[in-house]
């Protein structure tokens, strides 16, 4: 089978190895003339971003890059872009890297039209409402890993530097205008960020199934997101170069984000506060949080999870799927607890009164309170 494809779900996605070679025309079909590349400082200088950088240069729109992203992005890292975009006399965002880098670079785009600040935009309620549409930047999306599927999002992960919460920025224009998924990109991620990207998919597709909201064509596309990361995750992190392994993982991701229209739940809303005070790495802090969260929503979810445990070939029904979780955890060097990603007393109090705040907590099969929230939070201590 030729991984290879033209996709309109739920925009414009240009899927396959070497795709990369079409940012130009990507920018055309956007209509962007004197793009700014928005990534981290981690890729930056790395090879991959480079090429892009030359493709652009090549095709005469510029190789203007804007790197001062932080792992967990914040309103101070907007405003840099910000202002760096309005210097630049830029006309839209190639939006390029991890969850970092896109969630930034579509803010970028979003708020150098804006006069409020970025916390008006939160998503609550119709808060999107307030935002000037009009002159919404456009956004090219290149993913480099293959796990929070910003790429086909239409939100934002940001923290509060001040407060330290991460916080939800929403719109629709938010998407992407064209989206390239190209598998080579992803070839060189260390294992450990492999391993945690694609388990962060894992939890987008685990956390919408069990979702108790309506969304059928999410619950579907859910269901085989968790597939194809049992079947390829594995492969990808055994080896780098397998690019049916990495192709099929880019295809999860989105899956996941895709799916997670229909909610999310307990997994996000601890990992949010967790990451947002200790700075730890999403994926991998879902991956820890994910087998207590099993446990505490086994009453609402064991019989939907045994169905899930059929398709993917896993026997034993909710029981051997908890046991599928923590067997992948394992293989893939996941720590067992917050003291293996380095946190050794955690303010309970902080991460239960930001989890019970999170949007995520709404999705959740179980009701949270701040009692069974606390001892969640002791149990992955």
């Amino acid at each position: 089978m030729t991984l290879n494809a033209n996709w309109s779900y739920p925009t414009a996605i240009r899927f396959g190895a070497g795709r990369i070679s079409e940012i130009a025309d990507a920018c055309f079909v956007a209509g962007i003339k004197k793009p700014l590349l928005v990534t981290d400082r981690g890729l930056a200088g790395m090879e991959i971003t480079q090429k892009t950088l030359n493709l652009l240069d090549d095709a005469g729109l510029g190789r203007a890059i804007f790197a001062d992203v932080d792992p967990n992005p914040n309103e101070k890292n907007a405003a840099a872009g910000v202002a760096a975009y309005k210097a630049g006399n830029h006309d839209g965002v190639i939006a390029f890297g991890g969850g970092s880098g896109l969630d930034l670079g579509k803010v970028v785009a979003f708020l150098a039209g804006q006069s409020r600040p970025i916390w008006d935009f939160e998503d609550i309620d119709d808060w999107w409402t307030r935002a000037n549409s009009d002159v919404i930047a456009p956004i090219v999306a290149i993913p480099t890993t293959a796990g929070t599927g910003s790429e086909v999002g239409r939100a934002s992960v940001i923290t509060n530097s001040i407060t330290q919460q991460k916080k939800i920025i929403f719109h629709p224009k938010f998407l992407p205008t064209v989206v390239i998924c190209d598998p080579e990109l992803t070839v060189g991620m260390p294992k450990f960020i492999t391993a945690g990207t694609g388990l962060d998919a894992f939890a987008h597709c685990v956390e919408a199934y069990c979702s108790p909201h309506y969304h059928p064509m999410s619950q579907g596309m859910a269901l085989e997101g968790m597939r194809l990361v049992k079947e390829y995750l594995p492969r990808a992190y055994s080896d780098a170069t397998d690019l049916e392994a990495r192709s099929h993982m880019m295809s999860a991701a989105a899956m996941g984000a895709t799916a997670f229209q229909k909610g999310l739940g307990a997994i996000h809303a601890l990992s949010h506060p967790i990451g947002a005070i200790y700075h730890t790495h999403h994926g991998t802090t879902n991956a820890v949080c994910m087998p207590a969260v099993l446990q505490f929503n086994k009453p609402a979810i064991k019989d939907t999870l045994a169905e899930a445990a059929n398709y993917l070939g896993i026997s034993g029904g909710f029981v051997g799927f908890c046991k599928f979780v923590d067997e992948l955890n394992d293989s893939l060097a996941i720590p067992k607890s917050l003291a293996g990603l380095g946190i050794e007393n955690p303010d309970i109090d902080r991460i239960v009164s930001g989890a019970l705040i999170d949007p995520s907590t709404g999705g959740n099969p179980i009701k949270m309170t701040e009692e069974n929230t606390r001892k969640l939070i002791i149990e992955i201590s």
